[in-house]
């Protein structure tokens, strides 16, 4: 048995970064991309009217106000899409509609609410003096042409999948997705809707995984559970060596009759790099690889299971795409922590923003088979061994799950 930091040292050196494809705009969401992103042109690309009013030099309307209006001869207008190509005079205006061109010799544009407004004579009242620049924005004054818009290795979400669209990007390299096989195993699991007879119990695990591959950015290739059987058992870890390049399994690591599946890996070339790790819950935790496969052998307890992967797994995950690692953040605890004096500790747990602390509690489930534990959760909380358990106010590691927010 292992500790958890030798563990992750172990992981860490033999993670790889897999290849990279181009894709088009409507498939980016989710993907980890693999080049800068840089401005095409500027933002604004052009001088532009930052609300609806009339294009003016200012020195025409120095002294205008509500008592005293400057008439202004308006010649034309301007809107988004179909800019004015009029070069404005002394005592001339032009409508000007948000987001439209300045014309040029304009330089501010006045609010229509500060005008008489659009009349059929030509004529607009200015009721109020405006400053050069005045409702205008200027070209390049957000981004600069070859400006970094989106860097290497950022995870795309809306934001950065609309500024892509926005300066003219269809297709974008990207890392490829990791091919992943999640497979169970047991003879009591059965799928959900069937009948539940006398010691057998609901295949969630396989569920459970499949969204959190998902969610983490992977691709689910293979999926099944199956029955204590070495025979299936390696046919299908025989097929997923092939085909993917990372293998998770929940249940079948421990030192059951039944638990074929460390044993099997071994037969088939996998090389083993740990099998127990000094963490609670999770201890048979199994890590191998062969060749440039990854190998993740995770304990059948839900609790275990959903905590190995987060922890384990989904770094893995990330580095493999190139994404950073998601940091952990330190917590103040808010009610008392059960430290083990040998293995590193998880719990589900809540955390909170008060007064600029994370201030955080764990859940008072503390099975490894109580899977309702995770619900409302939005963190697992960690602890270092020791022999005297963590009290309220002292502080704590906290993993906040990648879907959740700190309220």
């Amino acid at each position: 048995m292992i500790s958890v930091d030798e563990a992750k040292k172990i992981i860490s050196e033999h993670i790889f970064q897999l290849d990279t494809e181009i894709i088009s705009l409507t498939d980016l969401s989710g993907r980890v991309i693999y080049q800068d992103v840089v401005a095409t042109f500027p933002s604004p690309r052009f001088d532009n009217s930052a609300m609806d009013g009339f294009a003016v030099r200012s020195s025409d309307t120095i002294g205008a106000s509500k008592e005293n209006p400057i008439k202004l001869k308006n010649i034309g207008s301007s809107s988004a899409g179909s800019p004015s190509s009029i070069n404005l005079s002394q005592g001339e205006c032009i409508q000007c509609m948000t987001g439209a061109k300045v014309p040029k010799g304009a330089d501010a544009v006045i609010m229509v609410e500060q005008t008489s407004g659009y009349s059929d004579n030509g004529t607009v009242k200015i009721m109020a003096e405006v400053p050069p620049g005045k409702n205008i924005r200027v070209e390049g004054e957000e981004i600069k042409k070859t400006d970094i818009l989106i860097k290497k290795y950022t995870r795309i979400t809306a934001s950065e999948l609309s500024v892509c669209a926005a300066f003219g990007y269809n297709k974008i390299k990207v890392s490829k997705k990791p091919k992943v096989a999640i497979f169970a195993t047991g003879n009591e699991l059965v799928e959900p809707g069937e009948e539940l007879k006398e010691g057998k119990i609901y295949n969630s695990n396989l569920y459970m995984l499949s969204e959190l591959v998902q969610n983490a950015g992977g691709s689910v290739l293979m999926q099944n559970v199956i029955k204590d059987d070495k025979r299936a058992l390696r046919s299908f870890l025989s097929k997923a060596l092939i085909d993917c390049d990372l293998i998770i399994s929940s249940g079948g690591v421990s030192m059951g009759r039944y638990d074929h599946v460390r044993n099997i890996f071994m037969d088939l070339g996998v090389k083993e790099h740990f099998w127990k790790v000094a963490q609670k819950p999770g201890k048979p935790l199994f890590f191998g690889s062969e060749n440039d496969k990854l190998i993740f052998g995770l304990p059948g307890n839900p609790i275990s299971s959903f905590i190995g992967f987060m922890e384990w797994v989904l770094p893995v995950i990330d580095q493999m795409m190139g994404s950073p690692e998601r940091p952990y953040l330190s917590g103040v605890l808010q009610g008392d922590f059960q430290r083990d004096k040998i293995k590193f500790r998880y719990l589900f747990g809540n955390a909170w923003v008060d007064q600029g602390k994370v201030l955080c509690r764990p859940s008072k489930k503390i099975g490894s088979h109580m899977l309702t534990s995770a619900l409302g959760a939005n963190c697992i909380l960690g602890a270092t061994p020791g022999d005297e358990d963590l009290k309220s106010g002292d502080s704590i590691q906290v993993n906040l799950l990648p879907w959740a927010y700190l309220s």
